[in-house]
């Protein structure tokens, strides 16, 4: 029999696959309205080389939603110029307590759910763990020795720590 751990992982990785694939159709729908954007413009162009047109007729920019992230938000893969405002606030909150660890040190998951101020119970801790295994996982933090996360790199460096401004 499976366990309850394992089903509610595997629930996640059809999640985020999911998400990646919805990810990327945006993406490729987004490249299609953009070349017909650019091919109306075209025609309206040269409809207007051919005719007497007072002004031509531009297409509106459709603009772009962004959306805060919320919590239970999938954790985006860190790579270069995205800050930590892509992240839900649970997420930006373990960013900033390990961030105020001096000589980075880094820090268990006990320690980090002391300073977020939750209970000190397995549950809470679990939760922690989990979340910052799961940073570490895309590349937001480091795990150098097990059991003891740190930020992949320093405030004021390129990486996850340098974004740290962007919605904490």
């Amino acid at each position: 029999m499976p366990s309850v751990m394992g089903l509610l992982e595997e629930r996640e990785r059809a999640a985020r696959q999911r998400v990646e694939a919805l990810q990327a159709e945006l993406l490729e729908a987004e490249a299609v309205l953009e070349r017909r954007v650019v091919a109306l413009a075209e025609l309206v162009e040269a409809l207007a080389a051919g005719a007497v047109v007072e002004e031509p007729v531009r297409p509106e920019p459709v603009p772009a939603v962004v959306k805060e992230p919320v919590a239970g938000s999938v954790v985006p893969h860190w790579r270069e110029g995205v800050t930590a405002g892509v992240l839900a606030p649970e997420y930006r909150r373990l960013l900033a307590v390990l961030d105020e660890v001096p000589d980075q040190e880094g820090l268990r998951a006990k320690d980090l759910a002391a300073r977020l101020g939750l209970e000190l119970v397995p549950a809470k801790i679990e939760g922690v763990r989990v979340k910052a295994k799961r940073l570490v996982a895309r590349g937001w933090l480091a795990e150098e020795k097990p059991g003891l996360f740190t930020l992949r790199c320093p405030v004021g460096q390129a990486g996850p720590g340098g974004g740290r401004d962007g919605g904490s």
